[in-house]
């Protein structure tokens, strides 16, 4: 499914009426978390580049730039060619190039879209500055940097860096700036980790533009970004912009990694009791991994959260319920082994909603959001995702 514009609801559905599973976004925790980081990255003077690897959708989009398109960053070209449709022209498409993204990369900067793209050897640039030339376009690129050893990438001193920004220019390829990604964050738990991790994303990148501007090239941007690191980063000095998805939304790992509370995650899977096993302590419910996902982002986490963790329909969290168990279209409730809480009495019919371990992949299962607002069981909006490559 195409994303589309905003959609009203037709009809006057509400949390007890809505077939499920079904994903819910709560538009007041999704503005809370959109102004909690715009608001930190203006007092730093960065420019927030907004990750929608997440989203996935032009409302959600819309609620971050409410005056109008502005910049960012998509994980596919499928999503590049989406948010064009809807007006937005200044992109990064931060996954590594291949021959087959390059060509249809440029064909979007044809089209009149600023679309950068991210590569790491003079291989890449010189495919780029081939496909470049096929269709009449300067591309722009990013050299990739690795701050942490979680991905792709240069470090900083590798004498590959250089190569890579002469092989860009003997393509006739502009050097965007570098960008790199702190992953490793997602494996931390403290501030102080957090904050050191941070740093070490600065520092790893800055010193890279440093090095590039030191051997006579143009680097003018110098992009970071995870959403723990922008939440923990007291120094920014020498960063242009950042980058993050998750952040609007949040989720379990994040909660885990200490970014966020759980009032903060912005989407649940609505799903309905269907069956209770009592002799095993189990209620079992109609939302499986093929609702919630696969992901089990928490089980090398403090807490392990199973597949979810369990709220009632108004939002609030059971104490230690979880997903304990998931197959294609079950789901097993169960309390967290060790806890003193008791299962509640929660009948064939009832309602609940799990949090998710990954919001990225959660939402990834789901073809709209069924919009609603604290304190209320209307679903007063129906926004579409984009979905594919």
């Amino acid at each position: 499914m195409s994303g589309t514009d905003h959609q009203n609801c037709e009809t006057a559905a509400t949390l007890g009426t809505l077939a499920t599973p079904a994903l819910l976004l709560d538009e007041h925790r999704l503005d809370r978390n959109l102004a909690r980081l715009s608001s930190r990255m203006a007092e730093r003077g960065v420019v927030l580049r907004p990750h929608m690897k997440t989203a996935k959708s032009i409302d959600v989009a819309r609620r971050a730039y409410p005056s109008g398109p502005g910049p960012i960053t998509v994980s596919t070209l499928a999503e590049a060619e989406y948010f064009a449709r809807h007006g937005f022209r200044d992109m990064t498409y931060a996954v590594g190039l291949a021959p087959h993204t390059a060509e249809r990369a440029m064909r979007l900067r044809k089209a009149g879209v600023d679309l950068k793209v991210l590569l790491d050897s003079p291989e890449q640039a010189r495919m780029l500055g081939a496909a470049g030339r096929a269709v009449g376009v300067t591309p722009t690129a990013f050299i990739e940097i690795d701050c942490d050893g979680h991905r792709g990438g240069l470090t900083a001193n590798d004498p590959k860096l250089i190569a890579v920004a002469v092989a860009l220019g003997d393509a006739d390829v502009q050097l965007a700036g570098v960008l790199t990604h702190a992953g490793e964050s997602y494996s931390l738990f403290t501030p102080e980790a957090l904050v050191a991790a941070a740093e070490n994303e600065r520092g790893v990148a800055v010193a890279a533009a440093e090095a590039l501007r030191a051997a006579g090239h143009q680097c003018p941007i110098v992009s970071v970004g995870s959403t723990p690191t922008a939440h923990f980063a007291e120094d920014l000095t020498g960063v242009t912009e950042m980058r993050a998805g998750v952040y609007m939304f949040f989720d379990l790992v994040m909660h885990g990694v200490g970014v966020c509370r759980t009032d903060d995650i912005a989407i649940s899977v609505l799903a309905t009791v269907i069956g209770t096993k009592p002799e095993k302590g189990w209620i079992l419910v109609d939302a499986g991994w093929m609702a919630l996902s696969r992901d089990r982002g928490t089980a090398a986490q403090r807490v392990d959260q199973g597949y979810g963790l369990v709220c009632d329909v108004a939002g609030k969290v059971y104490p230690d319920l979880i997903v304990s168990q998931a197959s294609q279209e079950h789901g097993i409730l169960a309390i967290r082994p060790g806890s003193a809480h008791a299962l509640p009495n929660l009948p064939i019919g009832a309602k609940v909603r799990i949090l998710p371990n990954h919001a990225c992949a959660t939402a990834s299962q789901h073809e709209l959001y069924n919009v609603v607002s604290a304190g209320s069981d209307a679903i007063h909006a129906r926004w579409p995702r984009m979905r594919g490559w």
